[in-house]
């Protein structure tokens, strides 16, 4: 039924129109940080890839990989202690259109896009996800990503931080401890003293992360 291969330049419009679509279906805006034609244009002209879906040629999702600039001021590497910033890379954003939810497209992609990364050259994947954003914080987690932090990003929008090595697995200890989401002070805390967010939890009526060293 679907399709998928590397985006080029050409496919811009459809891309810009998915990403309308999946924009206006949303109940909170806030969620969803969408890429401007430059951001899109920038990572076209191989400064990263976009991965796209297609239902009978027609784009129903995407996923994209940008090469930051090293010397990016809020660089997401230095979240995570990667050693070398020019060899990290940023999960983007990833789009399914509403009508297509379901297939899971999203985990789908994140295997078809990694395929395209050449490790040799890559330390480290990162991305920023919002709280309460359940879905893509299930993505990241189910990649094997880990918080590193959670701190106010990309002027105020508190995010949490995410990032995989590539060629070290991380060891943990014994020390575990599950937070709700609500308590962003406690996880800061966390954070600081060394644990990362292993998993997402549900905890009644809300969900709780699960920090360990």
């Amino acid at each position: 039924m679907f399709t998928h291969r590397l985006l080029k330049k050409l496919d811009l419009e459809a891309v810009q129109m998915l990403q309308q679509d999946v924009c206006a279906a949303l109940e909170d805006p806030d969620i969803l940080q969408p890429l401007s034609e430059a951001e899109l244009v920038h990572i076209l002209r191989g400064n990263g890839v976009i991965l796209g879906v297609f239902a009978e040629e027609r784009l129903v999702a995407f996923r994209a990989l940008l090469k930051p600039e090293a010397d990016e001021e809020e660089h997401l590497g230095r979240d995570v202690g990667a050693v070398d910033l020019s060899k990290v890379l940023y999960q983007e954003i990833s789009n399914v259109h509403p009508h297509y939810r379901g297939h899971g497209l999203q985990k789908l992609m994140a295997g078809w896009i990694m395929k395209e990364v050449d490790i040799a050259h890559i330390d480290w994947v990162c991305a920023t996800v919002m709280p309460y954003n359940i879905a893509s914080l299930k993505d990241k987690f189910g990649q094997g990503m880990y918080v590193y932090a959670l701190k106010f990003k990309y002027g105020g929008k508190l995010r949490y931080v995410f990032g995989k090595n590539l060629h070290v697995s991380r060891q943990f200890g014994d020390e575990q401890v599950a937070v709700s989401m609500q308590d962003t002070e406690r996880q800061q805390q966390l954070l600081a003293e060394g644990f990362v967010g292993t998993e997402l939890k549900p905890a009644g009526a809300d969900w709780a992360v699960v920090y360990k060293r």
